[in-house]
């Protein structure tokens, strides 16, 4: 048994054309944030703490769909969401409707360890943020000028946009433009520490020019994030069909019932869901680590104990 850490940075129809100026901000956050999740499991820090660490700085990075980086709704406003869940005693907090909160993954942490509950949302999640403390911008600073310009091009063509992937909801899988220079994707983290402790957390801005108050995957245990005993999950992709498929808890349920490995649980589960619409990194608590997708690509990263790591986008 040894600490292990996987991350991602979003899932979709990403094209290999993707130029170095847009693909390599993303990637350098994600070594960075691998280092530190890294140094933080070598010092005993516990899974819980790291994915929280991790999923922060992801929030932080403009560059993906959590956060200062989140998407817009059709109504030009920022409704983030996030959750956390510890696999040591199933423990989780879930937030969603967001608008001010700067990092929503430590107000879902908040809601694990200081209310009876597991879910906030909207004006309630927003008042116990302040009550709590927790840091807080005027919308303005979550509304970048490359999303404003990617929720008006979403309008002009009438369709909904999941990470990186453009989707409509008449009209499957379109192909996606290469000139498109505001890319982002859904974050999350998994982790399993030295003690064996597993923890899931993740975090999203939504999709673009979705329906003010529609809520994914992200902030739902059991389909954007789950943790147990035997392995920790987060998921990316198109949310509606995370949610049909319970994708983060299916990966743990073929484990259990069916004495799958981790690989193979996740490689199966994510096969059963509509091609272009998934992708997941999962840590066990053996420190197995997965991160299978069936989009063309995923931006992801792991490391493990015995010193292998990864920081990729697309298949070898």
């Amino acid at each position: 048994m040894g600490w292990a850490i996987a991350l991602h940075g979003g899932a979709g129809d990403i094209p290999r054309t993707l130029p170095p100026e847009r693909r390599e901000p993303r990637l350098a956050t994600l070594r960075r944030c691998l280092d530190l999740a890294a140094a933080a499991l070598r010092a005993g820090r516990s899974a819980l703490d790291v994915v929280e660490l991790v999923v922060r700085e992801l929030e932080d990075c403009p560059h993906f769909n959590a956060g200062k980086g989140s998407v817009l709704t059709s109504d030009g406003t920022v409704e983030m969401e996030a959750s956390v869940m510890d696999g040591t005693d199933m423990r989780c907090g879930a937030v969603s409707g967001l608008s001010t909160v700067v990092n929503p993954i430590s107000l879902a942490r908040r809601v694990m360890d200081k209310t009876p509950h597991i879910y906030l949302a909207f004006d309630g999640a927003e008042a116990f943020a302040r009550d709590q403390g927790v840091e807080t911008r005027d919308q303005s600073h979550f509304i970048t000028e490359e999303n404003i310009e990617r929720l008006k091009n979403a309008k002009e063509a009438n369709r909904v946009q999941i990470d990186y992937t453009q989707y409509n909801y008449t009209d499957p899988i379109c192909a996606p433009n290469d000139d498109d220079n505001s890319r982002t994707g859904t974050v999350g983290c998994v982790a399993v520490d030295a003690s064996g402790g597993l923890a899931s957390a993740t975090s999203t801005g939504g999709l673009v020019n979705k329906m003010a108050g529609r809520i994914g995957d992200t902030p739902v245990i059991g389909a954007g994030t789950y943790a147990n005993a035997l392995c920790a999950v987060s998921t990316t992709g198109k949310g509606e069909d995370i949610i049909r498929h319970t994708v983060a808890r299916d990966v743990v349920a073929v484990m259990e019932h069916r004495g799958l490995s981790l690989e193979e649980a996740a490689a199966r589960v994510v096969a059963g869901v509509p091609r272009g619409s998934v992708g997941l990194v999962a840590v066990s608590a053996a420190g197995e680590v997965t991160m299978p997708y069936n989009t063309t690509g995923m931006f992801r990263a792991c490391a493990t104990e015995d010193g292998y790591s990864e920081v990729a986008i697309w298949p070898a």
